[in-house]
């Protein structure tokens, strides 16, 4: 009866879901149909005999051990891809939502476009060309910053020495950059309130931050919560462009700087095994899938209509 139903709907609906089509091809070619290669992680690979043909390593957790095998470098990467990706999605959500909230109250529609536009230009700049703006505001010799405090009369800071900083520095660039695309998709959101609920509240007497706390927020929460989510299903998955055009090949901040993503590009440029490159991010996945179900379960606790599933 079910299927009778479903096939009615498809029917009565087609064009509607025809329309879907194209999208639901993307995600099957490029997230399921991959899935097969998840094998690898348990396969001694090699090119001449394919994913199928490859014998299957013994034992079978073989590639995985390189992960535990280096000491503590993995654990780091490890803990800083986490560290950092919580930061970065704490702190880009508190600039966001401030700014979309701040956007929502200007009235000059000029200024508000043109600021808007100006917010949003650094999400399509490189991280290729915002990893030469970092070299030449850091640089120990040239840098912008170093020139500063030097005619000041300060000591030049080693920046690409002292590893505690490029947290602070990471997330800076982060906010720069992001902030603009996520501000537009809450603002998109705040732009469906209906009007009346604000006028309603001014009646009342209420001011601008209870208007904000009691109308803006609830309305926004719903979007805050799903994109978190979003966020937090790639929270193992750290940025490779971002981290090898800023931070690169120095060792010096690996301590704080490096993630999963550069140091599995490190090990696989060495040994050049697939089996381990698949192994790595077989790892990323199934943590990534835990933390996101943990996430869930939490947000569908607080609000069943905010959780994803």
């Amino acid at each position: 009866m079910r299927m009778k139903s479903l096939l009615t709907e498809l029917y009565r609906n087609k064009s509607l879901y025809s329309m879907t089509l194209p999208g639901l091809a993307l995600i099957f070619l490029f997230s399921y149909l991959p899935l097969f290669g998840l094998l690898v992680a348990f396969k001694e690979f090699n090119f001449r005999d394919g994913i199928w043909g490859s014998p299957w390593i013994h034992p079978f957790y073989g590639n995985f051990r390189f992960l535990f095998s280096t000491g503590s470098s993995a654990m780091r990467a490890t803990f800083n891809t986490l560290y950092l990706n919580t930061l970065f999605i704490l702190f880009g959500i508190l600039f966001q939502v401030g700014i979309a909230l701040l956007f929502n109250e200007l009235a000059g529609k000029y200024f508000k476009k043109v600021t808007q536009s100006l917010m949003f230009l650094p999400y399509f700049i490189s991280w290729i060309v915002v990893g030469v703006i970092a070299y030449n505001l850091f640089s120990e010799d040239t840098g912008v910053i170093n020139n500063t405090l030097k005619s000041l009369g300060a000591s030049p800071f080693h920046w690409f020495t002292t590893a505690w900083v490029w947290p602070i520095i990471l997330v800076l660039f982060s906010i720069w950059k992001a902030t603009g695309y996520g501000m537009v998709l809450y603002l998109a959101s705040l732009t469906g309130v209906d009007p009346s609920y604000y006028e309603a509240a001014k009646i009342d007497g209420a001011t601008k931050w209870q208007q904000t706390r009691y109308i803006s927020l609830p309305f926004l929460m719903p979007t805050i919560v799903t994109l978190t989510l979003l966020q937090v299903g790639r929270i193992m998955n750290a940025d490779f462009g971002m981290f090898y055009a800023i931070v690169g090949e120095n060792a010096a901040i690996y301590r704080t700087a490096d993630v999963i993503d550069t140091f599995i590009f490190r090990s696989l440029r060495l040994n050049g095994d697939i089996g381990m490159a698949s192994a790595a991010g077989f790892y990323q996945s199934i943590i990534s899938f835990a933390i996101i179900m943990l996430c869930n379960k939490l947000a569908r606790r607080l609000n069943e209509d905010s959780s994803l599933f």
